[in-house]
């Protein structure tokens, strides 16, 4: 208690030499507040953070039972995990009714959105609500999965790999019994069945998944209230977002009963409230070495960062054209700027070298523990991980220049790749063309959905131009791929001569398998079949590099088990996940952000900037302002460890009933794909008082309001 007392000291004048102690600000008392709770943490239980997106089958059992005096069943976490949902677009849903209905972000149904849009009805723009089930709208090829079973299929995988194998032995031995467990997997309960690789290949678990492809959009609101504010707001707090829609899954014609669904809570979201969110984290980089971690800084990112920015230019160029070339850019436009800010926060957080060093500290210190143990297995892992990435690093160029961006090109590209796949047993496919995934494959590959041939070709030959200028344009493929022509001119006799919109003819072409593929005159078949060796060349060279670092980090994560003696969670893999926190604030320059927001408060932030551009709240919010609880909560965050993928995940109380929805984090959290800290860092969600209140009275939607957890 002595040192914390001297910590917790040291921590308030550090506060205080920066003008931030309690009393210095109008808020005084309520800062102080704040700080206190931030200091207590800080310092009291910063070896027991809210940090984590953990396994259904190892939570932190005794760390929730001591902080929060909560204790999950068995039987409560298998409700929440069956109440939760994958959308294939990428994000996380839940089961929020009895009849089917799934309830996500605006932005996760934007793909479907745009999709099912026309010149006539933009509801990816105008919003949508069906009136009964027959006006539900059905998506050209939306995917949605239910995990059901997990399965620890570690050593059966491991043995399938011995030391004396090479790295491409290694992969390929691997990828066959991973295969393999699959399809005996799918045979046995024809459920989707995906081995995914835990703490950098330290474990293998099966996941089984229940998948539904009839899935129907029930209602989304504008997009000016599901993105109010804009890209300026974007990654901000306070918001004062909207960022929800509802969709209805269907088998046989008709809505699916559904026994697991989350209840609706009374109030939703409270102050200092234990809060869960189950959802699907993308991809963290948590455990990677500082030689990953530097090539992320230096090479890939910066990379990334460069296509963004100039696929944002092309695509508000593209928009500028017209009303209709604004309507079918829109949602990529979107995409593009969020993914472009999101990069830009985790590079100026890598950028940081208090946080390399930090790192670097980390990493010397398990190192050395690792020599003085003669934990031998693991003393080279990271110089062969440093060895891997300056392979791969040797073709990143080559490699990101086959990273054609269109449409067409996509469709092509699979086609070719799994024609040619399909001639060898399923185990020695590549992994997404293996049997087992064969039915999500061909649910994409045949989708109806429209592509508009002028935003394609604007697209194609950006990219064409981007792969001249990644390589060179004396470069022998580059040559062949232009064929003596500009990318402008290439790009629209590519696009001008393919039949690829008929999913006929796709459907032609796979049917017909590799021989129908090379008798085929399709000019992007043949764009794909010019560009396949070196494909497949640069993939052989980065799965190999990739088994290397899969052994080497395995090794590193089994000795840090085995000197630190506790469970950890693993890197996050877009796979179920359960994550915990509380409601809370932060200070920010001297100011304390309150943890939500109400819709009284979307009014305001439309009058602070003039009720302009992207500050402007739909005529509907205006006409039924005075049948509005102004009071009700709409935003709110919490200290729960997300990322990306989370989009869409519900936020439960411990009674395992729906107070929110998660949809951003703060500037602040940008850093959590490599770093949690729960000092500033925020998960951003709707609250649910608001979706009901909305629903109700300012969309008219009564009758969904009241199926809402029922």
């Amino acid at each position: 208690m002595h040192s914390f007392s001297q910590g917790l000291r040291r921590l308030f004048k550090f506060f205080r030499n920066r003008g931030l102690a309690p009393g210095k600000t109008p808020q005084g008392n309520r800062l102080s507040q704040l700080l206190a709770s931030s200091l207590i943490c800080t310092v009291a239980i910063s070896a027991f953070a809210d940090e984590g997106m953990w396994l259904f089958e190892d939570l932190p059992l005794e760390h929730l039972k001591q902080k929060y005096e909560f204790q999950p069943t068995a039987a409560w976490k298998e409700h929440v995990m069956l109440s939760s949902v994958r959308f294939n677009s990428g994000g996380s849903a839940s089961f929020v009714s009895s009849r089917g209905l799934v309830l996500t972000n605006h932005h996760v149904a934007a793909d479907t959105l745009q999709k099912l849009s026309t010149p006539k009805n933009n509801y990816l723009e105008d919003g949508f609500l069906a009136s009964s089930h027959a006006e539900e709208l059905k998506s050209p090829d939306l995917e949605l999965n239910q995990l059901v079973s997990i399965s620890d299929v570690t050593d059966r995988v491991n043995k399938a790999v011995s030391a004396s194998h090479s790295s491409d032995e290694a992969y390929r031995a691997r990828r066959a019994v991973m295969a393999q467990i699959e399809k005996e997997a799918l045979d046995e309960s024809g459920l989707r069945s995906d081995v995914v690789t835990l703490f950098g290949g330290a474990k293998y678990h099966l996941y089984r998944y229940k998948k539904y492809t009839d899935v129907r959009l029930v209602w989304a609101p504008e997009s000016r209230a599901a993105f109010f504010g804009g890209d300026a707001d974007n990654f901000e707090y306070p918001r004062y977002n909207l960022d929800v829609a509802l969709f209805r899954v269907y088998e046989n014609g008709i809505p699916v009963p559904v026994e697991h669904f989350l209840k609706m809570s009374e109030c939703g979201a409270q102050e200092e409230e234990l809060v869960l969110v189950s959802g699907n984290p993308g991809r963290t980089r948590r455990s990677y070495t500082i030689a990953a971690l530097k090539q992320l800084r230096d090479r890939r990112l910066p990379r990334a960062l460069d296509l963004f920015r100039r696929r944002e230019v092309l695509l508000q160029q593209f928009g500028l054209e017209g009303a209709e070339q604004r309507r079918r850019a829109q949602k990529e436009l979107f995409s593009v700027q969020n993914r472009r800010k999101a990069y830009t926060g985790m590079l100026a957080g890598l950028s940081d070298p208090g946080l390399i060093a930090a790192k670097q500290t980390a990493e010397k210190s398990l190192r050395a523990e690792v020599q003085g143990r003669e934990l031998h297995y693991a003393i080279d892992a990271w110089d062969k991980i440093a060895g891997a990435q300056a392979r791969v690093s040797l073709q990143e160029n080559r490699l990101a220049s086959l990273s054609h961006l269109s449409r067409y090109y996509r469709l092509a590209e699979k086609i070719v790749l799994m024609t040619g796949e399909d001639e060898k047993p399923s185990d020695e496919r590549l992994r997404e063309f293996r049997s087992s995934a064969r039915k999500s494959l061909e649910h994409d590959l045949f989708s109806p959905a429209p592509i508009y041939d002028d935003l394609e070709q604007a697209k194609l030959a950006d990219a064409l131009a981007y792969f001249a200028q990644l390589r060179g344009g004396d470069d022998p493929l580059v040559t062949s791929v232009l064929a003596g022509l500009s990318p402008v001119e290439r790009a629209a006799r590519l696009i001008q001569g393919t039949r690829l919109k008929e999913v006929a003819q796709r459907r032609q072409l796979a049917a017909g398998g590799s021989e129908a593929v090379a008798r085929s005159s399709d000019p992007m078949i043949r764009l794909v079949r010019l560009i396949e060796p070196e494909y497949r060349r640069n993939r052989q060279v980065a799965e190999e590099a990739a088994e290397v670092k899969r052994q080497a980090y395995g090794h590193i994560l089994t000795a840090k088990v085995a000197i630190e003696g506790t469970s950890d969670y693993p890197d996050a893999t877009f796979t179920l996940r359960l994550a915990f926190g509380v409601v809370r604030g932060y200070v920010e320059n001297r100011q304390v952000i309150p943890p939500w927001t109400t819709l009284g408060g979307a009014y305001d932030h439309q009058e602070r900037h003039g009720g302009k551009d992207a500050w402007r709240l739909p005529v509907g919010w205006h006409q039924h302002r005075k049948d509005v609880d102004l009071a009700v909560p709409l935003n709110f965050i919490c200290t729960v460890d997300i990322v990306g993928g989370n989009s869409g995940s519900p936020v439960i109380n411990r009674a395992g009933e729906l107070v929110g929805v998660i949809f951003d984090g703060n500037i602040q959290s940008l850093t959590a794909d490599y770093l949690y800290s729960e000092k500033v860092s925020r998960a951003v969600a709707v609250h649910s008082t608001g979706i009901r209140e909305s629903l109700r009275n300012i969309y008219g939607a009564g009758d969904l309001a009241d199926e809402l957890g029922q």
